[in-house]
């Protein structure tokens, strides 16, 4: 129940934040805006505000403005022929489409903001304690434990978790001593390491030492900033998750981040549900990362999505005249059929992780 309430409200607003990009922009071009939709299909609540129907469909994963003379060979009256999108310079079309990932971005700045001037910002404390032991790994086997803190390493003193980590490194796979604080008690434990692939954050080897297989508990402080500087650090916070966004999509594309790792609706449930449980602020920090997921993937030159159409207007602009209707009647199926494989994929995945958990013993 958890799950599905954090559901509803992270894709609820997501949802609602990218179509008022659209729907803004295209009232500031003085656009007709005939119907704003949260969700496709069938409505199920519905009321008109001056010219504008606003709608709550019955199929949540999505949305729509739907503008009038959105299509070139839409009927338009002649005295409304100002009011009608397709009628518009390609320029100002191009910034109404380009709205929706515009406000997903924009508002993941604004949540990161509202974060940072609230808790502060987040700082990662060096430390030398263990935060997790990976399995079948020299750690375990010596008996270390997350939540141990090392003290020396071959009787050095070590004050960070760089110092162990070269300490290990330099054994040269000969066993070490380490002494470690455990509850109160020193404990003095003998170690191998062993030679492992040292692997980035996308899951590349890039290179290989001797490790313990031991990684350093992360813990943050959180340091008070002005207005200014958490204005900064949401802006380059955004950008650093915009970045690492669209290296995921290329090291998948390569093959490097295996497609099983894809998750759809009931992924992002699960997810959110956790952070619900784990605090607002956590929600809310997933809630920017899905935003700038949803902002970047949208620009995907898709025909469908939002990338999609900005690529054709691109091409207008350059041809100075739309594609034609057959070109564009093809496109429009292969970007269906791509999405729909996609939906399919991604909810293969969520139930065969959710299978796969219920056959573990």
């Amino acid at each position: 129940m958890n799950s599905l309430f954090s559901l509803i409200l992270v894709l609820g607003i997501l949802i609602f934040v990218h179509e008022l990009g659209h729907f803004l922009i295209a009232k500031a071009f003085g656009v007709k805006v005939l119907k704003f939709s949260l969700g496709f299909g069938s409505k199920v609540v519905s009321r008109t505000w001056g010219e504008t129907e606003y709608l709550i469909s019955a199929f949540p994963l999505g949305g729509y403005v739907k503008m009038y003379g959105e299509h070139v060979g839409d009927t338009v009256n002649n005295q409304e022929q100002h009011r009608s999108f397709a009628h518009k310079p390609v320029w100002q079309r191009f910034c109404i489409v380009f709205g929706g990932p515009l406000f997903n971005l924009l508002f993941a700045v604004f949540l990161f903001f509202c974060m940072f001037n609230f808790i502060g910002l987040p700082e990662s404390v060096d430390t030398t304690v263990i935060g997790e032991v990976s399995v079948d790994s020299a750690a375990e086997k010596a008996g270390l434990q997350p939540g141990d803190d090392i003290v020396s390493i071959n009787s050095r003193q070590v004050q960070s978790w760089m110092d162990v980590s070269e300490l290990i490194k330099a054994s040269g796979g000969n066993p070490v001593t380490l002494v470690v604080n455990r509850e109160g008690e020193q404990l003095t434990i003998s170690a191998q390491p062993a030679m492992q692939q040292v692997k980035n954050l996308f899951g590349e080897e890039v290179g290989q030492r001797y490790m313990l297989g031991i990684v350093r508990d992360e813990i943050l402080e959180y340091t008070d900033v002005s207005l200014l500087e958490s204005g900064k650090a949401a802006f380059v916070q955004t950008w650093n998750l915009s970045y690492l966004t669209v290296m995921g999509i290329v090291k998948m594309i390569q093959r490097i981040i295996p497609a099983s790792e894809l998750g759809g609706p009931i992924r992002i449930a699960e997810i959110a549900g956790q952070q619900l449980e784990a605090g607002w602020m956590n929600l809310a920090y997933f809630m920017g990362l899905l935003s700038v997921n949803l902002g970047i993937l949208n620009l995907l030159p898709i025909p469908v999505l939002d990338g999609g159409h900005l690529v054709f207007l691109t091409l207008e602009g350059i041809r100075r005249k739309p594609l034609d209707d057959r070109t564009m009647e093809i496109s429009q199926k292969i970007g269906i059929a791509l999405l729909g494989t996609l939906m399919v994929f991604v909810f293969y995945n969520d139930i065969a992780r959710i299978v796969q958990r219920w056959l573990a013993p």
